[in-house]
């Protein structure tokens, strides 16, 4: 596999927010209001991950993007808290450890960052995802940390770093 995980670029913009939103029709997600498909910022991901302590990574073969995945330091999390946010998979590079590359690229990124603890909020309509979660030791928590704005998600998600 010549797959590479780099950081995202402006240029990736375009492409990232149709995966995203496609991900949505291939798993039949409602795309109401509340969820990444209609937050505003899905089209411009590059000015939102320029934020401080926050990276968007992006699965690139051969000039090709397969997918992203990122930290960013939610309002209202704890300090030593950051979500894993817009993490989708073209259709194309499910299921080839793809995803679990974008993962542990992030989580290396949250320690070398200082942060504690990974949190994350998805829906039940995306098992294949919330599976690689519990492989990778996150745990299910009752209610949801923070103010993502994606009041759609009822799955909240945490893990140690330590």
């Amino acid at each position: 596999m010549s797959v590479i995980i780099r950081e995202n670029r402006k240029e990736d913009n375009e492409i990232l927010a149709k995966i995203i939103r496609t991900s949505f029709h291939d798993f039949e997600v409602s795309c109401t209001n509340g969820t990444v498909y209609s937050d505003p910022t899905t089209d411009d991901l590059y000015s939102l991950f320029q934020t401080e302590k926050s990276a968007l990574f992006v699965a690139e073969e051969n000039g090709l993007i397969l997918g992203c995945c990122g930290i960013f330091p939610t309002t209202n999390l704890p300090d030593d808290t950051t979500e894993l946010a817009k993490f989708y998979l073209s259709k194309d590079a499910r299921g080839k450890g793809i995803g679990k590359l974008l993962l542990e690229k992030c989580i290396e990124k949250a320690k070398g960052l200082g942060y504690k603890k990974v949190y994350l909020e998805s829906i039940p309509e995306f098992s294949k995802a919330v599976s690689i979660y519990e492989k990778q030791g996150f745990r299910y928590l009752a209610k949801p940390l923070g103010d993502s704005g994606h009041s759609g998600c009822n799955l909240w998600m945490i893990k140690n770093l330590d």
